[in-house]
């Protein structure tokens, strides 16, 4: 694996006027030789000039394919007929050698959307799943040389995680305790972002975030799962019913009994507890019958 070493350049406001100066010494030469050329005595003077200030010429272009800019989080990786030789990250106007073969490098941030992937869960219940992921270049070297293409890398990695990730948690009915991708969101992103650092590490590149951006079960299933969620969800609605209408009911033979407003034997408080269980935990509204005669008729 490559590492990335930082490469120092001079600077291009120093450089520009030496080449600059270069390049009208050149022009100079070439004009001071065709006027020479002209006249008899001197023409084969004339012509080294000629030559000379286009040979000069050359030199001073190929001086100025030195110069470059960098814009800031931008990097370029410098390589010497195929060595690397390292790596430019300040901002600013800059001169190296002409030779160097530089790739520009960015270090902003990108973010990659990624498409809604059809995957199992841990129970084999096929879901529909996306991330969206942050990420930069951490080191230019292992970016450039150690993948063929980082950016095509990283798209491939990250579709590789999610679907393992999907594969090891249950999308929302697992185990008591147990983190599901739907209850555990925090939890889940930061597996997938640790996942992620660990795959991408040797292309150099650093995962800034990732998140689950849309999670939901496969249309084919979709509605039998809802109706699976609908019944837990009454179910859940009807224990905590029954739960406040027996403490209601308790409370209810308590302070009767406390306050001795009337006795009631075991049957008669059996037929209250049901006639008030039924006023309580029934849906529809109960319309009530008076007794006007005795308790026990």
């Amino acid at each position: 694996m490559h590492q990335e070493r930082t490469r120092r350049v001079a600077s291009g406001w120093t450089m520009l006027p030496f080449n600059l100066a270069i390049s009208l010494t050149g022009v100079g030469l070439f004009i001071s030789g065709i006027a020479l050329a002209q006249g008899r005595a001197a023409e084969g003077l004339g012509v080294f000039l000629i030559l000379a200030g286009m040979f000069v010429f050359a030199f001073s272009a190929l001086m100025l394919r030195g110069h470059f800019t960098l814009q800031p989080n931008q990097a370029r990786v410098l390589m010497l007929f195929g060595e690397y030789t390292g790596t430019a990250r300040e901002a600013g106007f800059w001169w190296a050698n002409p030779f160097y073969l530089r790739r520009l490098i960015s270090l902003r941030l990108t973010t990659l959307e990624g498409a809604h992937l059809k995957v199992n869960d841990k129970g084999g219940n096929p879901i529909e799943i996306a991330v969206v992921i942050v990420w930069k270049v951490r080191d230019t070297a292992q970016a450039c040389f150690d993948v063929d293409n980082y950016q095509d890398y990283v798209k491939v990695q990250s579709e590789t995680s999610v679907r393992h990730l999907a594969s090891s948690y249950a999308y929302d009915h697992g185990e008591e305790h147990e983190i599901t991708l739907r209850s555990g969101v925090d939890e889940v992103s930061h597996a997938l972002r640790d996942e992620l650092q660990a795959r991408l590490a040797t292309a150099g590149v650093e995962i800034v975030e990732a998140r689950l951006t849309h999670l939901a079960y496969a249309p084919e299933i979709a509605q039998a799962m809802l109706r699976r969620q609908q019944a837990e969800a009454i179910i859940a609605a009807r224990k905590m019913i029954v739960h406040g209408a027996v403490s209601m009911v308790q409370l209810a033979l308590q302070e009767l009994a406390d306050k001795r407003i009337v006795d009631l034997d075991e049957e008669r408080k059996a037929a209250m507890v049901s006639n008030l269980l039924v006023v309580l935990c029934g849906e529809a509204e109960v319309q009530p019958v008076v007794n006007t005669g005795t308790l026990y008729s």
